[in-house]
């Protein structure tokens, strides 16, 4: 009798353990599919990006804040400023973030798709770099001097040489077009070498005085606010130095795309970024109306 009651009461016990699994997987199929609800509730935005900027717009696209403006930000890494821009023309992608204001005008100029943006970003300030003098008062008569190769960049430097009272400029030097021969002003009878800028760091030693972009910098263990002789701030003259989101004209005011502007700008991710950079990527928060003009 007593091993018929220990059998039953095992019994019991047995389809009191089934029915909570039942229960259990029944919760978890529940949540499972409330997950996938709230998840086809998004909106799906694809940005291409590259580097230390695709990493931000990862962080982003995981963040909290992108669930609650009702994104599902999908990154895509494309190498190259014109790939870049070429996927958002061709409709790959909705928006890009890698680009200052100057470069885009740049691309404009020369392709026949033409791009806009719709929020600025940041500025990552261009900064003179020196292993031989600690100040620029300290460079010598015919000091040499590097400059990127590409022709945006170029011009960049060449601003921010006249800006650090080098040299100075013809008015008629214009952004992503101007060279050397238009620097109608060189006290100390500068040399200036052109040179592949990826590699812009680890030649410190075979210049006197070099431009470098802060990405670079950042890649060679450089900090523009720290390390460099002087660098760029934000202000009128670096204007085409400002960082855009950017997207075809169709697009410019598509609601999904705008959150992505409000997005980089919310405080907890731009005090991520400025950890994660050391300070370097100055968010500049204007309206494009202020930067862009067209």
């Amino acid at each position: 009798m007593k091993l018929k009651t220990i059998a039953k009461s095992l019994i019991a016990l047995s389809t009191v353990f089934v029915l909570g699994a039942c229960g259990n997987n029944a919760s978890s199929s529940q949540s499972s599919q409330s997950s996938q609800a709230s998840e086809s509730g998004l909106k799906t935005v694809k940005i291409a990006s590259v580097g230390s900027d695709a990493d931000i717009w990862r962080h982003i696209a995981e963040s909290e804040q992108a669930k609650k403006a009702g994104l599902k930000i999908e990154v895509q890494e494309i190498n190259g400023g014109v790939p870049l821009n070429e996927s958002v023309a061709d409709g790959t992608v909705d928006a890009n973030a890698f680009q200052s204001i100057g470069y885009l005008q740049g691309f404009n100029e020369s392709h026949s798709n033409k791009l806009v943006p719709v929020g600025t970003t940041y500025i990552e300030p261009m900064g003179l770099y020196s292993k031989k003098v600690k100040s620029l008062n300290d460079l010598p008569n015919g000091a040499k001097i590097a400059l990127p190769d590409s022709p945006y960049n170029a011009t960049r430097a060449l601003r921010l040489l006249e800006s650090a009272g080098l040299i100075k400029l013809s008015s008629s030097f214009k952004e992503g077009t101007g060279t050397t021969s238009d620097i109608i002003e060189n006290k100390k009878n500068f040399e200036f070498l052109m040179i592949d800028d990826t590699t812009s760091v680890r030649v410190l030693d075979d210049a006197d005085l070099i431009a470098i972009g802060n990405t670079i910098a950042l890649e060679g263990g450089l900090n523009v606010l720290k390390d460099a002789l002087f660098y760029e701030k934000a202000d009128k003259s670096t204007i085409t130095s400002i960082n855009v989101i950017v997207v075809k004209a169709e697009n410019a005011k598509n609601p999904e795309i705008l959150k992505l502007v409000e997005l980089y700008h919310d405080s907890e991710i731009q005090k991520w970024i400025s950890e994660k950079f050391d300070g370097t990527k100055v968010e500049v928060n204007k309206s494009i109306s202020e930067v862009w003009g067209k």
